[in-house]
């Protein structure tokens, strides 16, 4: 099983036909994913270079192939409007992959989702969501697979079904930072542990699904043996997830926490990452981790096995 997507989710492409959209839609289709269409107004009618149609709205996409995903390469001025025109139109997962996308414009979606509690959010700026599909033929990068779903930016290859994890075991991913996101799957596969569902949540400070929510998913989903949960500095997500944890979850989580070098009021890569006062400090969410039950590790070159010692 999996959480938010799987080998049976349609998908389209707000932005199809912009370079970004165009390139990922193409990596997207070669993992496996069902990609179904895409929308740019304007060019409602034609087709991209897939042959997949293009839509002027996502109402019509959605009423002529039935999308319930999309991801969102639109640029950042226009991203919100096209965020709420895919929970108007009934899209359940809304994958916003644009970087620089104003906390203000965020902020008025956050409002505006109150009226879609059918619509979830993954982002912004952040890589997207992916299940991992069982492989079917080839090797690392040219490797083939099935019954799996891709949304996003994400190198697939290096993602591990539970089917072919050598342990026969999987892991779910939760990651502010993508490409810490990328190192601890690629700890995880080498260890022979393979991921139900990786989710990046993105690193802005007003975003969709937090920690908590998706924690939540993977607690209930039974294919998913623990879960690896990837934090920065700033704000206080992670330690109110260390709390959840603490009351709530039955399986394993390893964490790990960027940021210990920061110096106060010193924002370090993503525009969430700053730290504000003591509690916001790698050291303080790692304590505060630890105190809840979670298996902390050290480096980031300690992911992998810190989630296969808390497995057991």
């Amino acid at each position: 099983m999996s959480i938010l997507v799987d080998g049976g989710t349609l998908v389209i492409c707000q932005g199809i036909t912009g370079s970004f959209g165009a390139l990922h839609t193409a990596g997207c289709l070669e993992y496996g994913t069902k990609m179904v269409g895409g929308v740019t107004p304007g060019k409602g009618g034609l087709q991209d270079g897939n042959g997949l149609p293009i839509f002027d709205t996502v109402a019509d996409a959605v009423a002529a192939t039935g999308a319930t995903a999309t991801m969102i390469f639109v640029p950042p001025a226009f991203s919100a409007d096209a965020i709420l025109e895919a929970a108007a139109a009934g899209i359940a997962v809304i994958c916003a992959i644009t970087e620089g996308i104003p906390t203000q414009d965020m902020i008025r979606v956050r409002a505006a989702l109150v009226d879609f509690p059918g619509a979830m959010v993954v982002g912004p700026n952040c890589p997207g969501v992916i299940s991992p599909g069982r492989r079917v033929s080839g090797e690392g990068a040219s490797a083939r697979y099935e019954d799996g779903c891709k949304i996003g930016i994400m190198p697939g290859y290096i993602h591990m079904s539970r089917q072919d994890a050598s342990t026969g075991k999987a892991v779910g991913v939760i990651s502010r930072s993508g490409t810490l996101t990328y190192e601890a799957v690629w700890q995880c596969s080498n260890l022979g542990i393979g991921q139900t569902t990786c989710v990046g949540i993105g690193g802005d400070p007003i975003r969709g699904l937090g920690f908590i929510e998706l924690l939540e998913l993977f607690e209930q989903d039974e294919q998913t043996d623990g879960v690896v949960l990837i934090g920065e500095i700033g704000g206080s997500d992670e330690t109110d997830a260390g709390r959840w944890i603490e009351q709530n979850m039955s399986k394993p989580v390893a964490a790990f926490i960027a940021g210990r070098t920061a110096p106060p009021g010193k924002r370090m890569g993503h525009a969430g990452a700053i730290i504000g006062g003591t509690d916001d400090t790698a050291q303080a969410k790692m304590d505060a981790l630890r105190s809840c039950g979670v298996h902390v590790a050290e480096s980031p070159a300690e992911i992998g096995s810190t989630m296969a010692a808390a497995l057991g």
